[in-house]
């Protein structure tokens, strides 16, 4: 691996790392974290630059490992000109951003939370951009979207439903990239992004490609809140001020924008996506500017520029030109500059003056004359004056949209409205200068804030200011970025003048409308009055809630306080499913080996009975004994039928569930019984019947038809010589089908988490009562002593069997789990290291790890690996994971049904 790659690996590695261990920074540093995790960015900045020195020569760095081999599917990392100025954005300002939440927070609140994920969604983000295969860009776009609903929900309970918008909205996006992936994937053949940016041809060839496109867009416009999913973005500053600075300036907006780029390879100059994205972004542009320029709040006024500035961007890469696409890769950079700029300061004013509305605000200048002349800098920026980076890239636009060919006049037309969103740009941009800065001083009190929470403002207007004249010094870059975004073109030069040229002209336009308006603010004020505002929000809402009604009537349908009729449709459709079934299919012919030798049939007979006691029960614990008599018989059927790790699971089961049932029932219980004699009693035979017709038609029609099925003569041919286990059974759960086994164990988890919130036992919970308070309290206690080592040994000896013989780490810890069940039976406390949280972490973490040492390994995610010698395997680090995770599971239960009072579980 050459040292480029290296820094490949390391740097989103490093972030991961980082965002794990920013929580002990913060408890060590406090507030002052923050400029740790910022010089962390920068030297990571600098290695990856450092990097990007082969991309900027057009040979992009590429490292991959196998992920998914049956699939084409890999874990790909590929460092290109456009992967690197985003990157560059997400890892500069996120920097920036950091240092001045050090300043920002206050000395004595908990910041864990913030710092840790503004971390990890710039570790998303980075992920994001970088990744080299759809999948991947998929799970990190995924990441953005319910990392940004957490950042957003930091402010407390009234970002509620503002977070809960963004993640609705964006998550929808998510299932749009997702289907477009799996089209994208079979329209390419490959899940590679460079595979797939090759074979434009066939893209554009395949009728898959416009559905393709339109699911980008959608994923693309839902991020980058354009028209008319615009709402959720306004909403979203509620969160606190460097999370706006930091969402809304480099990363989750601009992650739409990157999507968007990067596939312009494919479909730029396309009619269609043209269409579609200069129609969507103009409109956006136009209607947000105009709902900036009519806010009073200062963060409200940014977010509505926020969604303008980024519709001109989306219109640009519409336009699909060379020009254009040049426009936007130069605009997305400034505007990361001026507004993370205006962010910070609006922070800093809002902190200072207690008030963000300009209508209260007026003469700061003179008691903090930084502060005007920074916000000053970047509002000329964002109005594009001269000669800030903002006129540059705003001229650029112009250039791009004045060349626009989607259909006739199409460039007047683009030109036009750019113009108009530029003017009212200008006029909102100026006046948060005007609004805030002039006029008489009505807080002399102010004063200047400390340096170091200017300094990063400061950095960033600086940069805007330098870069607007020295533009050239992005050439490099910008140009190389380009040629990502679309290989053919021939990118132009980045320079500051261009001589007298329209785009000049229609700057000059600009201005002059915009100072029209600002000078013209009272009457410009009550015309957008009358104007209807920019909503959206509303319509969400409402349809959101009707979402909500239906679900709630659908829910009251089955609200009983018997668990009876929750039955009757789902036991009543399946015997239908079944019955047609059977009566579509030919019947059946002879049943082979279905009753050989008497002792079936003694089974047979001792389970009708027991299920015939079940029916007729009245009393609670005489249904629970019958209940777990028929499990024991069926356990009997299992062991002759060959299938003794299904029996011995089954078995330990049974005996967990009679130990909940007797927690349950500890109180005076009340027990339906059977059904009285009018019709509730006919309905339930009605079901009972028609449920055990379906029952027995599906063994008649699947029992002993059909020879073993090809997977199933290939594990029992290979399992012995491919994994060293005789064990079929475990190998295919360990072995082969350990992904599967994975996925259980995380439900296991997220069962484990619903459980300990819906059960009783937090540390407000009533007492209840000890079972080791009944009369057989004299005989539990010492039968725990007597048994708990047998059971410990014998789970030991099961875990460790697993592989060749029955047992395993699921049968296993459901031995290990019957001891904690006999010991809260006992009134006996468990040990202090055996609690369910760090059981199922453990677990959790055990089964993830033996997965990754297999992809360091260079082999797929979850392939065994076996040491030299044989012995130990990762199968068995993976099956020891399953242990805890089970035996975490029902420590849970245990506890929470026993009564233990306690806020760890």
């Amino acid at each position: 691996m050459t040292l480029p790659e290296a820094t490949l690996v390391g740097v989103p590695a490093a972030m991961g790392v980082l965002a794990a261990a920013t929580p002990w920074l913060v408890r060590r540093l406090r507030r002052d974290a923050g400029y740790v995790l910022a010089a962390a960015f920068v030297t990571l900045a600098v290695a990856l630059g450092l990097a990007a020195r082969a991309p900027l020569a057009d040979e992009p760095v590429t490292v991959s490992w196998r992920w998914m081999p049956s699939l084409g599917v890999s874990l790909t990392l590929r460092l290109d000109g456009l992967a690197w100025l985003f990157c560059l954005l997400v890892l500069a300002v996120g920097a920036l951003v950091l240092s001045y939440t050090a300043r920002y927070l206050s000395e004595d609140g908990r910041h864990g939370r913030v710092y840790t994920l503004l971390t990890a969604f710039g570790t998303a983000m980075l992920g994001l951009v970088l990744a080299g295969d759809l999948v991947l860009l998929f799970v990190f776009w995924e990441l953005t979207t319910i990392l940004s609903f957490l950042l957003i929900g930091t402010t407390g309970p009234q970002a509620a439903r503002p977070a809960v918008r963004a993640l609705l909205v964006t998550a929808l996006g998510g299932l749009a990239l997702l289907v477009a992936v799996v089209l994208l994937t079979i329209a390419a053949g490959t899940t590679d992004v460079a595979a797939v940016l090759d074979a434009r041809e066939e893209v554009l060839a395949s009728p898959l490609g416009p559905a393709v496109a339109a699911l980008l867009i959608l994923s693309a416009v839902t991020k980058s809140a354009q028209f008319p999913f615009h709402f959720w973005l306004p909403g979203a500053m509620v969160a606190i001020t460097p999370v706006s600075a930091y969402l809304h300036a480099a990363t989750m907006v601009k992650a739409g924008v990157y999507l968007l780029l990067r596939f312009s390879a494919v479909y730029a100059g396309q009619p269609g996506w043209s269409l579609a994205l200069l129609s969507v972004g103009l409109v956006t542009a136009v209607l947000g500017a105009l709902q900036a320029l009519r806010e009073y709040d200062l963060k409200a006024l940014l977010a509505y520029s926020t969604v303008s500035q980024l519709g001109l961007l989306v219109a640009a890469i519409g336009v699909g030109t060379t020009a254009a696409l040049a426009a936007a890769v130069l605009h997305t950079f400034a505007h990361a500059l001026f507004k993370a700029t205006l962010f910070m300061l609006v922070g800093v004013i809002d902190q200072e003056a207690g008030s963000r509305d300009i209508r209260t605000l007026s003469g700061l200048r003179r008691v903090m004359p930084v502060t005007a002349t920074l916000t000053g800098l970047a509002g000329l920026s964002l109005a594009g004056v001269p000669p800030l980076i903002g006129f540059v890239s705003k001229e650029s636009l112009f250039q791009g949209f004045a060349g626009a060919g989607v259909f006739p006049g199409a460039g007047l037309v683009a030109g036009a409205l750019a113009v108009a969103a530029s003017a009212l740009t200008f006029a909102y941009g100026t006046r948060i200068f005007f609004g805030v800065f002039t006029g008489p001083t009505v807080q002399l009190r102010l004063y200047e804030p400390a340096w170091p929470f200017l300094a990063p403002a400061a950095v960033a207007a600086a940069a805007g200011l330098l870069l607007g004249p020295a533009v050239s010094l992005l050439d490099p870059l910008m140009r190389r970025a380009v040629l990502d975004a679309e290989p053919w073109g021939t990118p132009p030069s980045f320079v500051f003048w261009h001589g007298l040229s329209p785009e000049l002209a229609m700057s000059a336009v600009t201005m002059a409308l915009g100072v029209s308006l600002l000078l013209a603010r009272g009457r410009t004020d009550v015309a957008l009055r009358r104007l209807p505002r920019l909503g959206g929000t509303v319509t969400f809402d409402r349809t959101y809630r009707g979402l909500l009604d239906l679900g709630g009537f659908v829910g009251r349908l089955d609200l009983r306080a018997a668990p009876g009729p929750y039955l009757v449709r789902p036991v009543l459709g399946l015997a239908a499913l079944g019955g047609a079934a059977f009566a579509l299919t030919d019947a059946p012919g002879a049943v082979s080996g279905a009753g050989d030798g008497p002792a079936r049939w003694v089974v047979l007979l001792l389970l009708a009975a027991a299920v015939a006691g079940l029916a007729a029960a009245r009393s609670p614990v005489a249904a629970v004994g019958l209940l777990g008599t028929t499990g024991l018989i069926v356990t009997v059927w299992f062991l002759l039928s060959g299938a003794p790790d299904v029996a011995l699971t089954l078995l330990l089961v049974e005996v967990l569930t009679a130990v909940v049932a007797a927690f349950v029932l500890r109180g005076p219980a009340s027990y339906p019984g059977r059904p009285g004699r009018g019709g509730g009693a006919l309905g339930a035979l009605a079901v009972a019947v028609a449920a055990g017709c379906a029952a027995t038609g599906a063994v008649l029609a699947l029992t002993g038809r059909r020879a073993p099925s090809a997977a199933g003569e290939y594990f029992l041919r290979n399992a012995e010589p491919q994994t060293g286990g005789s064990n079929v059974v475990n190998t295919i759960l360990v072995d082969y089908r350990g992904l599967d086994t994975l996925g259980e164990s995380a439900v296991l988890v997220a069962a484990a988490l619903g459980l300990a919130l819906l059960l009783p036992g937090g540390p407000g919970a009533p007492a209840r009562g000890r079972l080791a308070e009944a009369p057989y309290a004299e005989v539990l206690p010492p039968a725990y002593r007597l048994l708990a080592p047998a059971v410990a040994v014998l789970s030991g000896y099961l875990f460790l069997r697993g592989h060749n013989e029955p047992g395993g780490g699921f049968i296993a810890a459901l031995t290990a789990g019957a001891a904690v069940a006999l010991a809260q039976l006992a009134g006996t406390p468990l040990p202090r290291w055996l609690r369910g949280g760090p059981l199922l972490a453990a677990g959790l973490l055990l089964a993830l790890a033996a997965g990754l040492a297999a992809t360091l390994a260079g082999r797929p995610f979850l392939t065994p690996l076996t040491a030299p010698g044989g012995w130990p395997r990762t199968a068995l680090l993976f099956d020891a994971g399953v242990y805890a995770l089970v035996l975490g599971l029902t420590v849970v239960v245990v506890r929470r049904l026993g009564g233990v009072r306690s806020a760890s579980w």
